[in-house]
């Protein structure tokens, strides 16, 4: 018997990725069903030069699939994964609903694939801030455990979904004819303004996506003794997030030393060019499979050489959501 695979919430910005990267890596499979919710039955999705149309997510969606990658938003992957990993799928979660499930992997490939093999049905992929800062700092961290980490986060309206992408782009037309700026998908400007991230905020004070960040890096180091601290903050670029991290670590280490570090490590790309002040941005990241770093640097605040700066951009849609979820169905081969 061949692959199959369901992809839920196709016609999102993710989901879209998810084809994208499935075509690229040449993932093989027999078959493929395209779901969505009802508004979107019927559009009509090109996927390795052919049409297939959108079917509506129902829960007899998933028979004789082997593999559904989920894309549709917590409350959707709430409903409708029970129902696939009773009809023998395994579910490869991008939402946040099973992520601090215990029963749950929370998985990055290049961390700690080792827990893919313990999912009873269901694998979670992280929140895509927390996958960007952590790629890069994993093989630090083992070199050096790492004691404290100090991130601010520059994200990007991609974050919360094509939507979003179109709205900034739709409030940068308004403001430079001199129009108000339309607001739907973000509670305030996004064009020319930067804002703390639009989550819910937690009784302490920190908002959803910085408690994520905390909750999940704790869970896949299955490390709960770092401490770690987030800002969270919009800004109006349309893809990849940037991430500034500070991190404390036990022992003495030397930029030159994180440096050989990361050369090698899977997943990441160096743009550190002190000479000619040039390190990662969006742009570069824009498209691409790599967390790039860059402005490694002491950070002389911190006695015995054991603090370290850090800038990182990453491509939220692609390693932050579908690259990584694709990467898990690999390893699920």
């Amino acid at each position: 018997m061949g692959l199959n695979l369901a992809i839920a919430g196709v016609t999102g910005a993710v989901g879209q990725e998810f084809l994208r990267i499935l075509e690229e890596r040449d993932f093989p499979f027999d078959s493929i069903r395209m779901l969505a919710s009802s508004r979107s039955v019927g559009k009509k999705v090109e996927f390795k030069g052919k049409e297939y149309i959108v079917e509506e997510m129902t829960h007899d969606s998933f028979e004789r699939v082997n593999i559904a990658l989920f894309s549709a938003g917590a409350s959707r992957s709430r409903e409708f994964g029970p129902s696939a990993v009773k009809a023998g799928a395994v579910v490869v979660d991008n939402s946040s609903a099973y992520r601090m499930d215990p029963e749950v992997p929370l998985v990055i490939p290049e961390i700690n694939p080792q827990k893919i093999k313990e999912n009873k049905g269901i694998i979670a992929n992280p929140n895509c801030s927390t996958i960007i800062a952590i790629v890069p700092v994993w093989p630090l961290h083992k070199a050096n455990p790492v004691k404290r980490m100090v991130v601010s986060t520059y994200q990007a309206a991609s974050g919360a979904g094509q939507s979003a992408m179109l709205e900034l782009e739709e409030q940068s037309r308004e403001i430079l004819a001199g129009k108000k700026p339309t607001m739907k998908i973000f509670p305030y400007q996004i064009a020319f303004n930067v804002f703390s991230h639009n989550s819910k905020l937690e009784p302490n004070g920190y908002n959803e996506e910085e408690m994520k960040m905390v909750r999940e890096t704790h869970k896949i180091f299955d490390c709960p003794e770092i401490a770690i601290t987030c800002t969270c903050i919009r800004i109006p670029v349309f893809r990849a997030h940037s991430e500034s991290i500070n991190l404390e670590f036990t022992d003495p280490i030397t930029p030159d030393q994180v440096r050989d570090l990361l050369s090698t490590a899977p997943g990441v790309s160096l743009i550190d060019d002190r000479k000619n002040n040039r390190f990662p941005m969006p742009l570069d990241a824009t498209g691409k499979d790599d967390v790039f770093v860059g402005r490694i640097r002491q950070d002389e605040s911190i006695p015995d050489n054991r603090g370290i700066n850090i800038w990182v951009s990453g491509d939220q849609i692609r390693k932050g959501a579908a690259l990584n979820a694709v990467q898990i169905a690999e390893r699920l081969l």
